[in-house]
């Protein structure tokens, strides 16, 4: 008969906390959502700083080859190799993203 009454209790005490559990407030999801920040625009963000690191090496590879002082051959090749390494990652996230659409939009319905 003990054994009826500790059930018994366990199951007020679980009934107690799933009812506290229901009535406390939702939690949000997991991934804090920053305000205006979606998907494009972190994608657009990419792009923009891909832009800004070309555009970068382009006119640090100017400067050295108008003899500007204080630009040297090896920054100059940093900066080229830093733009093409952020260009290739750009492209293969553009290529997984074109893949992702054309496998979505060849799902039968």
């Amino acid at each position: 008969m003990s054994q009826g009454i500790e059930f018994n209790r366990l199951m007020l005490d679980m009934r107690a906390m799933q009812m506290d559990a229901m009535s406390a407030p939702k939690a949000t999801a997991a991934v804090p959502q920053l305000p205006g920040s979606s998907f494009s625009d972190m994608l657009g963000q990419a792009v923009n700083k891909v832009n800004e690191t070309q555009q970068a090496s382009s006119q640090l590879s100017t400067a050295f080859e108008i003899g500007k002082s204080g630009v040297d051959l090896t920054d100059v090749m940093i900066a080229k190799e830093k733009a093409g390494v952020s260009f290739q990652a750009i492209t293969q996230v553009r290529n997984k993203l074109v893949q992702a659409y054309q496998d979505i939009m060849q799902m039968p319905v």
